[in-house]
Parts: structure tokens; sequence; C-alpha cells
């Protein structure tokens, strides 16, 4: 950027989003927080007003696939389920070699959980290779919002429903569901959706789904109030903390308890990676 305008490259979430945000970093290490967050707020304005002008959405017709992507996505997830039955059929004739640490069966369950989280990826793949250049896959590569495995889900196939990092093997009898044999490990018996959401499930892929859902539903209400305790008693616990003037850092008690802040005495706000860039505040001098 030269005096205003973007010569090369694209403003995403590499440069502006609140994770790597580089360029506002660097804003904001120069000009200080007021210039950062006025560039923040003309950003937002900038945005709303292209999104009044333009319109920006997405409709379901983004999510149809030429036949080419069609019959990809189904060779893709053919190969993955005969290499998953190929694996469980040496798992039954006992030539599985288990991994350090693991069983057969544990090495055996982690082998397929691979094999079909690949293949769902490379259909991720194939869907943004042949998907229509709609808003929905500009806002997913700007960085803005969303991922490919979303895109991947709506239009070709939602992939395998995993808890607590296995696939679904809880039920009554030996059975994930009561219309499958007892102790199957068949990639449909234990939680893969082969459907996308578009095309729609089955009443079975359905019930693995909202299982998973609702599994995800509770952990987030549950870690909550946990995250939030924590740091209510954390934040009581160092209220009278404070540093002193001869540099250390002392309770209300006037106890010691380090004697240079951060044992190295240095701003983390003003830092870069844990040291101070002299060179750069020199120069800024001048």
């Amino acid at each position: 950027i030269k005096a205003g305008q973007l010569l090369s490259g694209i403003m995403d979430g590499g440069n502006l989003g609140g994770g790597a945000g580089l360029m506002l970093r660097q804003l904001h290490k120069i000009y200080g927080s007021g210039f950062a967050l006025k560039f923040l707020q003309n950003v937002t304005r900038l945005g709303i007003e292209i999104s009044s002008r333009r319109g920006f959405t997405s409709g379901i017709g983004d999510f149809d696939m030429p036949p080419k992507a069609r019959e990809l996505i189904e060779a893709t997830l053919s190969t993955a389920e005969a290499e998953v039955h190929k694996l469980i059929g040496e798992y039954e004739r006992g030539e599985v070699e288990a991994s350090p640490g693991k069983t057969p069966l544990e090495t055996l369950e982690s082998k397929i959980l691979l094999t079909l989280n690949k293949a769902r990826n490379k259909c991720g793949e194939i869907v943004s290779e042949y998907a229509y250049v709609s808003d929905s896959l500009a806002i997913i590569k700007s960085g803005a919002k969303g991922k490919v495995l979303n895109l991947a889900q709506m239009a070709a196939v939602v992939g395998q429903q995993a808890m607590r990092g296995r696939r679904i093997d809880t039920g009554f009898g030996g059975r994930t569901l009561s219309c499958f044999k007892a102790g199957s490990l068949d990639p449909n018996a234990r939680g893969f959706i082969r459907s996308s959401y578009k095309k729609g499930m089955s009443p079975q892929e359905f019930y693995f789904q909202s299982m998973t859902g609702r599994d995800s539903l509770m952990d987030t209400a549950l870690r909550t109030p946990k995250s939030g305790y924590l740091y209510r008693r954390l934040a009581n616990a160092l209220q009278d903390v404070k540093v002193a003037y001869d540099l250390s850092v002392r309770d209300s008690g006037n106890k010691i308890i380090q004697f240079q802040y951060g044992e190295d005495g240095i701003d983390v706000a003003k830092s870069e990676d844990g040291s101070i860039n002299v060179k750069a505040i020199i120069d800024s001098i001048k």
C-alpha cells in the first residue's frame, strides 16, 4: 500500500483478521491504538457500504455440482469405503499390527477414521475447484468466515461423525442403532454420513448427526461456566498485585512476588516476540 493505494496483494483475514492480523498489528505498533481503532472503523464502514450497494449473499444454487465433480466425489467415497472394508477384513483375519500403546481394534479405528477424513477433505478440494464462483466461496477464500469443509458438507459429503475423538460406538445390545447388525464395523453403522446437507440425509444419518450435535452443545454449555469461574478466581487472586517503584512485583502486603516484572522487565504490549526492537525505536525518533 502506497499513499492509500493498494498496489498489489489482497486485504484478507491474514492481514485484517483477529487471529493473524499482521497489517493491523503493524499499524498499532507504528501509529498507536487511536489510529488502529480509526482504521478498523473505516474498514467496517467500507464493508457495510459495499454490502448495501452490491449485496453479498449465497443461495442453494451455489452448491450445485457439475456432473464431472459429482463423478469425482462418488469415486473418492467409493475408494475410501473399499479401503475401510479391506482394513476391517484384515482385522477379522487377525492381520492388523497394533500401534504402540493401542489394541488391534483401537489401531483399526484410528486407521478407519483417518481414511474417511482424508476422503472428506479430498471431496472438499473437488468442491472448491468445481463450485460456482459465488459470494459464499469469496467469504471462505478471504478468510472472513467459514472453511472449505463447510462447503464440502453442504455440496458433497457430511463425513464421519466423531464423539470424543472416536467413531460412534455407543448404543444398545452391541449396536449403534437397531437397523444395524450387532458388532458391525461398517462405516454406515458407525456414524459415517455419505449424503450432503443439500441432498438430504437418511433417517439413520440424521440420527448420528443429532448425536454429535447434542454432544458438542452440551460440551459448550458445560465448559462456558467453568472457564468463566476460573477467570474470576484468577482475577481475584491477582487484583492486588502491582509493579512497585523499584520495578519489583509486590502484593498488598508489600511481599515480593517477582524481583523484576516477567523476570525480564519487558512490557509485552510493546515487544516483538519477547524482545524490544531498539533499532526501530531509534529510527522512529530520527
